[in-house]
């Protein structure tokens, strides 16, 4: 059988399968082991368990539960509400400040949390309601901080990112230091939205806020600079030679838990174990899509079909902006329906070998593909960010949260056109910190 022909089949067959309602893992090792036994025979079940556990034989892979019980420790505690105030404090009297202080203490706690869903649900308990009160419309309130949710995938450190660089064996330390100028461009870029909208509405009772002492601005700093220290630490610790990201990622994940414990009074018994058993969940989770994935990708590679749609696209008489353009198209479709992690799996594998043949650097991708996966945490179907938003403030429509988040969703396309445009807003800084690559 033609291996194209074999990959629609491929294709169709994960899409049912994945719709069905079963986990990602368990239906990427079904489509897989069912491939496997009907080209390669019963004898190619017994790779499986091989493959499996030996994706998982990765040492850089200590890094994800770490990051997570980090931004675990941070999620259960009023860091957020603290990082919050202390923003709305210092940026209330600027026009439309009360947005774009949630969209600061969106990028702030995403940098923290390194998760959109828990950014979202620490951010918007506190800054829905604010918005709200002070006059906002539903759709600007609830918008902007599900788009300022997003931002957790993107700046580092960044579960995503991680699993990225394992996928496609690209450095990690780099891939971190890309999304660093790309999530401040998305930043700006939201607030700069927000500012806009704000004085296109000439509502005067947006202005109308209450004013702050410099002893009250002040006062709350306590309580989040050492969550920042912690993260410009674990940063200089990787960029600095000092340690790997694992052993950085142990260390932080551990002073984030001592400071959880002091600061915030996490210290009974009960809570610790929330921020653990949470922690695992999620952990095991992503490290058995990761192990599904790679036997996912054996059968591809196994069956010809990632090696066959590289060389087809290699053969194309197109444009390589047309290809990218393609390639974004299938990044949107995929992030409406998958999450980022499971699209990530399942896309790097064939759409890696595509970029480097076209003549586009892999590290510069990474960030394009999860602003791609950015939009289709604020897109239906699936909108995750959407439903915890909805689950704040069940009071605001689905589609009142949805259409005040598609001018971030325009906006995040403008950085993706930007980045088309000027690559070197990803590539400057990991070869300015870490060198140019040979």
């Amino acid at each position: 059988m033609d291996p194209l022909f074999l990959g629609a089949i491929v294709a169709v067959a994960t899409i049912l399968v994945l719709f069905s309602g079963v986990s990602v893992a368990l239906g990427l090792l079904i489509v897989s082991g069912g491939f496997l036994v009907i080209f390669d025979g019963m004898r190619s079940l017994e790779l499986m368990p091989e493959i499996l556990f030996g994706k998982l034989d990765n040492f850089a892979l200590l890094s994800i539960p770490m990051f997570i019980i980090m931004g675990s420790s941070i999620s259960s505690t009023r860091a957020g509400a603290d990082l919050y105030e202390a923003l709305e404090r210092w940026l209330t009297r600027v026009p439309g400040g009360l947005v774009i202080s949630n969209l600061g203490a969106c990028a702030l706690f995403a940098a923290m949390s390194g998760s959109s869903p828990a950014t979202c649900a620490a951010i918007g308990k506190m800054g829905i309601p604010e918005m709200r009160k002070r006059g906002y419309p539903d759709g600007v309130a609830a918008g902007s901080i599900a788009a300022g949710g997003t931002l957790g995938i993107l700046i580092p450190p960044s579960v995503t990112m991680i699993v990225y660089g394992i996928a496609t064996e690209t450095s990690i330390g780099r891939l971190f230091l890309a999304g660093v100028l790309p999530g401040l461009l998305l930043v700006g870029l939201f607030m700069a939205w927000s500012l806009y909208s704000t004085w296109k509405s000439g509502d005067t009772n947006l202005l109308n806020a209450r004013s702050y002492t410099w002893k009250e601005r002040f006062e709350v700093l306590p309580r989040v600079v050492p969550f920042l220290a912690i993260i410009l630490g674990v940063l200089y610790a990787m960029y600095g030679g000092i340690a790997t990201p694992s052993e950085t990622a142990a260390v932080g994940a551990l002073l984030c838990l001592i400071i959880a414990v002091v600061i915030y009074k996490l210290w009974h018994p009960r809570d610790l174990w929330v921020v653990l058993r949470d922690s695992t969940k999620e952990s095991v989770m992503i490290l058995f899509i990761i192990a599904a994935a790679g036997v996912f990708s054996y059968m591809l590679s196994s069956l010809y079909i990632t090696q066959s749609i590289a060389e087809w696209i290699g053969t194309l008489d197109v444009n390589r902006w047309v290809l990218m353009g393609a390639v974004n198209v299938f990044l949107l479709i995929a992030g409406f329906f998958l999450p980022p992690v499971a699209v990530i799996l399942m896309a790097a594998p064939i759409l890696l070998p595509i970029i480097i043949t076209a003549g586009f650097d892999p590290i510069w991708f990474a960030v394009i593909l999860t602003i791609n996966m950015e939009i289709g945490l604020i897109s239906p179907p699936v909108g995750l960010n959407l439903y915890v938003i909805s689950g704040i403030a069940p009071d605001i429509q689905l589609k009142t949260i949805l259409l005040g988040s598609l001018p971030f969703v325009a906006c995040m396309v403008v950085a993706i056109v930007l980045l088309c445009l000027f690559p070197g807003l990803a590539t400057w800084l990991p070869d300015a910190v870490m060198g140019a690559r040979q």
